[in-house]
């Protein structure tokens, strides 16, 4: 879908939508008064019926409005005045861009005028507006048959009508929200994919063909036996019960000198989790194809940061295993030794997520981090904790934690921190190794990330659990939701020029 700004003018053409927004105090803004005046007060009429409020989201389709240009007017709710924060503007941005999707129309007009955030800049409008209308365009259609129609979408351009001065702050967001929306799509479009397409060796050829796009980005993949010389016992404990070999994928991108430290984001990448031996209820098990979120999110993230552009370096390793129960298979009980030489007690083999990033924690270790965030579908106990609102952040060192929520807090795609005090540990030391892969019923998520805080004690690091926000199950509904994917660009960009 394609954006631009124009000025706050109508075409003297015929014009097959327009988006104009109202508050509940039923006030013109400049356009509106210009097309009240062309439908010789028609306009404001048809707004003081009783079914339109002005209520934050609500809409009122006008067709054919006397005396106008206008095919339709789409009069959208914008609430009460001078209340228009970040989080009714993302009601109202979604709200339209879901009531227009399905219209018959290849272009929209949306005017600004009298539209402007409490709190954000029209940078932040424009990036959140070109967001949502792609969340709602979007359409996981790879695997659909070809007999199957899709839903018909058939608009294709957006031009935001504003006056001269805000037009460069409008583009900067529209080319920010552009960036992350392909990031947010090929997360999705990863994510989506079905188990027996989107195996561990098809992400690698993803990434490598990630790489092919931008001369920014370089892809290195690692195998079962380089792993093995490496040490990597933990992560070939989990995709030993797999005819699909384990991949290490690491994509990294280059913006700034190789002296300058890099930001490294590790990605959970279990394509199918069946359990392994400690094999999962049947009933819910299909939704394990969104095990790899937290490497697609890193997949998306770096497209996002390669198509930006900013002067730093982020290395992005996925960490990709398949769980099956076989012959070949881990078992409860079983002890491995870890890329950083501590040994692990593998009591529940559905607690895989661990030992795949434990070893890919100890790997980046090499590239001598500037921080380290790692991003999993790591625990339910975190759906029972925070819902599908927030993903929960875990850290050794409270400013990384900080400029995570911060980043959340910006575009919305919140984070909510929750403790790893040592008092936690004793729950997963185990009698015969090191430690053991699980706690207990009490705490799970927390001790999950105290397990993951062994491995990563040699630089600034946080854990993100995003098994509650980073896809929805619901019936037709269901797929990914392409988060975190613009907290963790955000996240980047205010560190921008901050690695030394």
């Amino acid at each position: 879908m394609q954006f631009s700004v124009k000025s706050n003018t109508l075409p003297k053409s015929r014009v097959p939508a327009l988006v104009l927004g109202c508050y509940d105090d039923f006030k013109l803004s400049s356009m509106a008064k210009h097309i009240d005046a062309q439908s010789t007060g028609h306009l404001a009429k048809l707004l003081k019926r009783d079914d339109f409020t002005g209520k934050a989201g609500q809409t009122l389709t006008l067709h054919d409005l006397d005396g106008t240009t206008l095919d339709r007017c789409i009069i959208l709710g914008l609430g009460k005045r001078d209340e228009l924060d970040a989080d009714r503007l993302i009601t109202v941005a979604s709200a339209i861009a879901n009531a227009t999707k399905s219209l018959p129309i290849k272009k929209l007009l949306i005017s600004l005028d009298d539209v402007r955030a409490s709190e954000r800049d029209d940078t932040w409008l424009a990036t959140k507006l070109v967001e949502h209308f792609n969340d709602a365009n979007y359409q996981y259609l790879a695997m659909k048959g070809k007999q199957t129609k899709a839903a018909p979408i058939t608009l294709t351009t957006v031009e935001l009508l504003a006056d001269a001065d805000r037009s460069k702050a409008l583009k900067k967001g529209i080319k920010l929200g552009a960036a992350l929306s392909l990031g947010k799509a090929v997360a999705k479009d990863l994510s989506n994919a079905p188990g027996n397409v989107c195996t561990p060796t098809y992400l690698a050829d993803q990434a490598k063909a990630l790489a092919k796009q931008y001369d920014c980005l370089t892809t290195t993949v690692l195998d079962e036996k380089q792993m093995q010389k490496l040490g990597m016992g933990a992560f070939l404990s989990v995709s030993k019960g797999s005819d699909e070999p384990g991949k290490m994928i690491i994509i990294q991108y280059r913006g700034a000198a190789a002296s300058v430290k890099p930001h490294v984001l590790v990605g959970k990448g279990i394509t199918f989790d069946t359990g392994g031996i400690s094999l999962k209820a049947g009933a819910g098990m299909w939704e394990m194809i969104y095990d790899m979120c937290g490497a697609a999110t890193v997949f998306g993230t770096l497209k996002t940061i390669a198509e930006i552009g900013p002067k730093m370096n982020v290395v992005g390793v996925l960490a990709a295993a398949e769980n099956m129960p076989s012959a070949r298979a881990s078992k409860p009980g079983d002890i491995v030794t870890t890329m950083s030489g501590q040994t692990v007690e593998i009591l529940n083999t559905d607690a895989e997520g661990r030992l795949v990033l434990c070893d890919a924690l100890t790997y980046v270790e090499k590239f001598n981090p500037a921080t380290v965030v790692d991003i999993a579908t790591l625990t339910g106990a975190v759906i029972m904790a925070l819902g599908s609102q927030a993903s929960a952040v875990f850290s050794n060192d409270d400013e990384v934690a900080r400029n995570l929520i911060a980043a959340g807090e910006q575009t919305r795609d919140r984070a909510w921190q929750l403790p790893i005090w040592e008092t936690y540990q004793t729950q997963i030391n185990s009698a015969f190794a090191d430690m053991q892969n699980i706690g207990g019923r009490e705490a799970g998520s927390i001790t999950a990330a105290c397990f993951l805080a062994r491995f990563a004690k040699k630089y600034r690091w946080a854990h993100m659990d995003i098994a509650g926000t980073s896809f929805k199950w619901a019936g037709t509904k269901k797929g990914a939701t392409g988060r975190p994917v613009a907290l963790l660009t955000e996240y980047l960009l205010q560190l921008e020029g901050q690695s030394a």
